[in-house]
């Protein structure tokens, strides 16, 4: 595989611009005004990593980027750009190509669960108030320690319900709950659900794993999420690309400075990343930024104007790829000349004239050398690439997403038990599989592939004031489940769910001593110790610089 990638060729001496692929992983920045040939330049981007064995994720805004999943032609335009390079005609190829939606119609559903994506994103996703956002992280806390796991929105509106009606016994644990809060985020999660963003959350979610695959011939996957429909929720987009983000931090062993990155996320529109959003998302996303490199991924953002990126994650994009920019406006001469202060100057080129000159296809590029330093800026054109420039047909995608070998994996939901029938008793009550009694449900429910307290991996005992009701000879609080609650609604009844697969059932225990004798006593004790302990174990969970579940490796 090539240790680099033509990217771009200068005419004028027929000269080649390449990325040195160990310095891909030092992030990029591709930029231009609508019209200028940012699409072309990411597919070739695309395909160039493919080739050289990389993997890639990117986003479809606007449907033609399908195009990489087919071999290109010799249509009289894209042979003649060859021609003007001084380029062969290329052997027409596609590239391996796997199909994203978060709404599962133009591709694989892509999914994450509420538990996964934690608090800081589920945050700026409903668009909540500080204080708000202080009762989610309370929220989550709760689940951890408790061992519910908050799959999906059904789940995180049930977590809601529960909390609401227990805040007083809660506040000496976590601190006041007001009514208000807890009010605002049930509405704020129904509006959520009305956007059709509920088909997000769930399982099977994403593995980082099958992002990496390399086909048997050593090209990489181009991984490319469908984000036509996405765009009309641009807070959806911005949590979803946030979250792959963390994911990969969090997921990833280091691997220090490689020869290639293991992966390139290339994040379109990335302006939404940064709308309105708080100055400590902000904060995380540089850091992560900084720090992935080491995990071997390299993050690429496209966006209109150097401008919509903060100054603290542009310093962290060492390679440029400007299309031509317009000068309308102060603020549009403010971007080309933060372009031109910031590319290594070339003494025989201008880039504040060149970069409002530039015709299609055109830009001013600067890559970093083998040794991490920027070159000088070079006006060169983008070389098109082997596969097609222009959508796949809608039969010509079926046949892609059909022939996915990670269909079986992902194309069909799973609802297994978690905090919504756990909490509504449907576990003791209606689904028949697992324990009678619903907390201990919340252990059975947790056997799906994520670990972790608040994904149900932890075992949870019953609470100190069941364990004293039944040293009374009463009947626990949490017996007899919560149909009765108004926030649960019997969902399965009215709306045909996705397959759902019960908890598999707790191994058979020895027969108990009656709970009055002497050894029922000890026992007693000795739960209320391991529940003790699991509380502690919630209370140590980490969770990364966005938010995201750290696994422990």
């Amino acid at each position: 595989m090539s240790a680099n990638i033509r990217l771009c060729r200068i005419p004028d001496g027929n000269r080649d611009v390449f990325l040195d692929l160990s310095m891909a992983a030092r992030h990029g920045l591709v930029t231009g005004a609508t019209g200028t040939g940012k699409t072309v330049t990411l597919q070739a981007l695309a395909e160039g990593f493919s080739r050289a064995g990389v993997s890639v994720f990117c986003c479809d805004i606007k449907g033609d980027l399908s195009g990489v999943a087919a071999q290109g032609s010799s249509e009289a335009k894209i042979s003649g750009a060859f021609g003007k390079l001084g380029l062969p005609r290329p052997e027409w190829a596609a590239c391996p190509v796997e199909f994203w939606d978060v709404a599962g119609k133009l591709g694989l559903p892509l999914r994450a669960t509420v538990a996964d994506l934690g608090p800081l994103l589920l945050s700026r996703l409903l668009a909540l108030s500080d204080v708000q956002a202080d009762v989610v992280r309370v929220l989550f806390r709760v689940a951890d320690e408790r061992g519910l796991p908050v799959l999906d929105l059904k789940d995180l509106r049930a977590l809601i319900g529960w909390v609401s009606d227990r805040a007083d016994e809660l506040k000496a644990e976590y601190g006041l709950l007001s009514p208000q809060s807890l009010a605002a985020l049930q509405r704020s999660v129904l509006v959520l659900e009305d956007t059709g963003a509920g088909a997000f959350f769930g399982e099977p979610a994403l593995s980082v794993a099958d992002l990496l695959r390399v086909g048997t011939d050593g090209r990489g996957t181009v991984h490319m999420l469908a984000a036509e429909a996405l765009m009309n929720e641009p807070a959806l987009y911005a949590v979803v690309m946030l979250h792959l983000l963390g994911e990969l931090f969090e997921e990833l062993p280091e691997a220090g400075d490689l020869d290639k990155p293991k992966l390139v996320l290339m994040i379109d529109e990335a302006h939404l990343l940064f709308d309105e959003a708080p100055k400590a998302l902000v904060d995380a996303v540089e850091r992560t930024a900084r720090l992935v490199r080491s995990k071997g991924v390299g993050l690429w953002l496209v966006t209109q104007s150097p401008l919509d990126v903060p100054e603290s994650v542009l310093g962290q994009l060492g390679n440029r790829v400007h299309h031509a920019l317009r000068a309308y406006t102060p603020k549009d001469r403010a971007a080309v000349d933060s372009v031109a202060d910031n590319l290594r100057p070339n003494p025989k080129l201008d880039p504040s004239s060149a970069i409002t000159e530039l015709g299609v296809g055109e830009a001013l590029v600067s890559f970093l050398d083998s040794e991490g330093r920027p070159l000088p800026v070079e006006r060169a054109r983008v070389v098109p690439p082997a596969s097609r420039v222009g959508p796949l047909s809608a039969a010509e995608r079926a046949l892609v997403v059909g022939a996915s070998a990670l269909a079986g994996a992902y194309a069909r939901a799973v609802d297994r038990e978690s905090a919504y029938e756990i909490l509504k008793g449907r576990v003791a009550g209606g689904a028949g599989a697992g324990s009678a009694d619903p907390r201990a449900a919340g252990t059975a429910a947790g056997a799906g592939h994520r670990t972790g307290p608040g994904a149900g991996g932890t075992a949870q005992e019953p609470s100190i004031e069941d364990i004293e009701a039944e040293l009374r000879g009463e009947a626990p609080r949490g017996s007899g489940g919560a149909s009765g609650d108004p926030y649960f609604r019997d969902e399965a009844d009215a709306v045909p769910e996705p397959e759902r697969r019960p908890a598999p059932r707790p191994r058979a225990e020895p027969a108990r001593t009656t709970r009055r004798g002497s050894g029922g006593f000890v026992e007693d004790l000795a739960r209320a110790a391991v529940q003790s302990a699991s509380r502690e174990l919630g209370r140590q969970l980490v969770r990364g610089l966005l938010g995201t579940r750290r696994r422990r490796r």
